[in-house]
Order: structure tokens, then sequence, then C-alpha cells
């Protein structure tokens, strides 16, 4: 198994524009460990005039990369998948190292990450018009499909290689190309994902990449620019907000998968095994910090001291400590903020009457932990049901009928997921119906697959990433008429 010095010596420090990896104009900056605040590396700073250079080479490869035959297309993101999977160990332990997450869960997301490269290689070639007579008989109507564009996409830290795949599979399956401009924080597994897909066989230019510490900066020319024509982003809502009204200048096909505040209701008759299961999955995979994690935990009074119960003695005895550990399943947060944000949070439901289960405190010493956290009887009006935790804390209230849990569920601005446990077939489908979500979970603490559409509605967002709905993000329909005669 490569060693971390060793692995980190593989991994490309500079821009990568043109097929051409190369200086950033601000010089560099460096890449933290959050399990130890040591430096992992340094990697090059880029300017707003490196962005627009790295347009400039997507703009210059597009028409050739949209000509490309879709099973050319196909056969790179192909090859890509198969790379990545060799590679899987490796880019777990970046995955790790640069974000904390434990290697086990880290190599889940290589896993989840790969399938949509696997998927949108097989959507390539599917891409399908229609053709036929109009109603009035007097012409043929062709409906054909087409590139957007030139894209420019915004990933966040929390998952640095799934939503990379999740935004560059389809769009090149499609014949668009990219700039990419991943976290600040995360930035070391998209450098070595592009230096996979070069290997892969794909053209110079198609995809770029652009690392900063100016992320306003950068992005605001890109958008600005008159040949971008789609600009997708996966992160906070007020952020996705400005960048929604930037885009409206130049008209911008945009995607949107923005805050979640998930609900996960337990009914009087849900399996409880499969609850509390359920509810380790949706609360602590990637340590509380996905935009799916359950931020609510809506509890039938009847069964919420018993669940309270059990998911205490399951936090209470999970393992804390840096990823690459063994049987580890609680990494560091993300930095101090984080774990300042989540103290606050839990700080203030304490303080309006809930009460502490489990966990609750930042861990002192080298790194930024925060103990796997229970708290119960979480009154309304408390920050922690308002706001998006993104933190190891399990927060529960209680209701006493369906309608009372609908209601609380649908009482946020968010609507990007839903969890529900009952064992009630026809209860089920009216929570499909009556849920203010984009997906739902039903006895399931996982919803995400990349033959899924991924999105959400209110304030979680527009538009849908993987599933047959993926890859018509980044195509457009023309129609044609050809009069009869």
């Amino acid at each position: 198994m490569i060693g971390e010095a060793e692995l980190l010596a593989t991994v490309p420090r500079g821009l990568y524009i043109g097929g051409v990896w190369q200086d950033g104009g601000a010089g560099t900056f460096p890449v933290i460990d959050p399990a130890t605040g040591n430096t992992l590396v340094e990697i090059a700073d880029a300017t707003p005039e490196d962005g627009i250079r790295a347009l400039d080479a997507a703009v210059a490869a597009q028409d050739a990369w949209a000509a490309t035959p879709p099973r050319t297309r196909s056969d790179i993101l192909r090859r890509a998948f198969d790379l990545l999977t060799e590679r899987a160990d490796e880019f777990a332990l970046l995955m790790t190292l640069e974000m904390g997450k434990p290697r086990a869960e880290a190599r889940g997301e290589v896993t989840y990450g790969g399938e949509f490269l696997r998927w949108f290689s097989e959507e390539a070639v599917r891409i399908a018009g229609r053709y036929g007579t109009n109603p009035e008989g007097t012409g043929r109507m062709i409906v054909s499909q087409r590139p957007v564009g030139p894209c420019f996409f915004i990933t966040p830290w929390n998952f640095p290689l799934a939503m990379a795949t999740r935004k560059i599979a389809p769009a090149l399956a499609a014949g668009c190309t990219v700039v990419v401009k991943p976290a600040e924080l995360t930035p070391l597994t998209t450098l070595a994902f592009a230096q996979l897909l070069q290997e892969a066989g794909l053209p110079a230019g198609v995809v770029n990449v652009v690392t900063t510490t100016r992320s306003g900066a950068v992005s605001a020319p890109i958008i600005a620019d008159p040949r971008l024509r789609k600009l997708s982003f996966t992160g906070s809502t007020p952020v996705g907000k400005k960048l929604i009204a930037q885009a409206a200048e130049g008209v911008l096909r945009v995607s949107m998968e923005l805050g979640g505040n998930a609900p996960f209701v337990v009914f009087d008759d849900a399996d409880l095994d499969k609850a509390v299961d359920g509810a380790m999955l949706a609360k602590f995979r990637n340590i509380g910090q996905a935009c799916t994690a359950a931020n609510r935990f809506i509890v039938h009074e009847s069964v919420a001291e018993e669940f309270a119960d059990r998911v205490s003695a399951r936090v209470t005895a999970m393992k804390i400590g840096r990823g690459t550990e063994e049987g580890v399943q609680i990494g560091p947060l993300i930095d101090r903020t984080a774990v300042e944000g989540t103290g606050a949070l839990v700080q203030d439901a304490l303080g309006k009457g809930a009460r502490l289960l489990a966990g609750g405190s930042a861990i002192d010493g080298p790194g930024t932990f925060f103990e796997p956290t229970v708290i119960t009887d979480v009154a309304a009006g408390s920050d922690i049901l308002r706001e998006e935790i993104f933190g190891p804390v399990l927060a529960i209230a209680t209701f006493a009928d369906e309608d009372e849990a609908v209601r609380l569920a649908n009482d946020t601005d968010y609507g990007l997921v839903s969890y529900v446990f009952t064992r009630d077939l026809a209860r089920g489908h009216r929570m499909i119906d009556r849920l203010e979500t984009g997906m739902m979970g039903l006895n399931a603490g996982v919803v995400s697959n990349a033959a899924a559409p991924f999105g959400g509605v209110k304030q979680s967002g527009m538009g849908r990433e993987g599933g047959l709905e993926g890859i018509h993000e980044y195509l457009s329909t023309k129609y044609t008429l050809i009069p009869a005669g």
C-alpha cells in the first residue's frame, strides 16, 4: 500500500490549463490536514487572469470535442472509470488526508464517484432526438440535442471526488468542455483526477482546473464572459443565490445543489432496528458534513425515548481519530470555524431546554475534532432546527400524529432530501406526496446513486445530477422543420 509521502509526491501541484500543468499567477497556498493542522503540500494559486486562460482553453477545445463521436467520448470515460477503480486506495487515502473522512468512507466515495464515470460513459451513446410528421401534415419535424457549450464548475470540499465526477462526467458525455474550480480546502483530489483524465486520453483543453484562494475574484470574470454557457455549483444557499444573480446577466444555464435541512421522521410503527441503523448512516456519514445529512430527527413521542437511548449507545461507542487509523468512524471537521459553529448550535439548543445524551464538546489537541453528539427534547425555535448543522450532532424533537410530523418536516426553506421510517406502506406513499423534498429515503438512510436524479426543491437548488436526467443539464434542444413536398 502506498505511503502518505509517496502519494503526495505524485499529485500535481499546478493549474491544469490546455493540457499543461503550470504555475499560478498568485504563487502558492498550503493544503492542510484537518486531523493534524499540518501542511500536506503547497499548490498553485490562480489569479483572475489564470481563470480566463482556462476558459480560453475550454472554448478553443469546444467545437472539436462536440464533434468527437459519442463512442469515443464514452470510451474515454470508461477508461477513466477503469483507472480510478485500479487506484481506488490511492484516491481514498488522498481524500482522507485533505478532508479528514475515515478511510473506509473515502473508499466508498471512490466507488460512488466512479459510478458517474461508468453511468455517463453509457449515456454518451444514447443521446437521442426524434423525427416525425407535424400534426398538419405539412412538414417533417426533427428534434435534436446539442452540447450546451463551455461549462464552469465550482465544487465543494466535503466530497472532493464525487462532486467532481458528478459534474464532469455528464458534461463530457454530452460534448461540453469544462473549467473546474475545486474548493480551496480540498483541491488535491481534483488535481489527481485531472491527471487521470489526461492518462485516459482526454484531449487537451476539454477539462481545465484552476485552484485558488480567491474564489470570488477568479469566478466572477469567468461567469461574466459571454463565451461561457453553463454554471454548476454545489455549496451553500447564500453563495448559490449570488452565483445565480451573476449568471443571470449572461442568461446562463445553471445547476445549483445548495443547502439542506433534512428531516428524519420515525413513526410509531417503525422498525427501530432499521431506523437506528438508518440514523447512523444519515447523520454520521462524512462526519455529518453532507448536504444530505439528516438534520432534524422528528420522532413519534411513543418511541422517542427508546430511539434516543439506542442511538446514544451507538454514538458513545464510536471511535474518533485521524481517518487513516484503523477502525476510526469519526474524523475531524474540516476547520476551526466548523467546530465553533457546531458547538454554538449545540449550546443554543441546550440553553433552550434540550437534554444532552452523548458528546457535546470540541476535543482539545491537534486537529479540528468534535465529539459525536446526541441531544433530545429540542425545542421549537432552536437554531439547530433551522440551520444546516454540518457536523456530527443528532438532534431529536417529537411529534404526536402524522399531520404534525409533516408540518414539522416541511417547516423549512430547504427541500433537498427527507428520510421516513414506517412499516405502513400507505403512509409511506402519503409521505412521498406530502414531504417537500427532491429526494426521499423510505426506510433507507442513504439515497445517493449515480443512476438516480440528485437535487432539491425550494432553496435547496435547481437542476438534477445523475440519472437519465443528468445529461440533459448539458444539452440544448433544437427543433428543425422540413416542409413537405
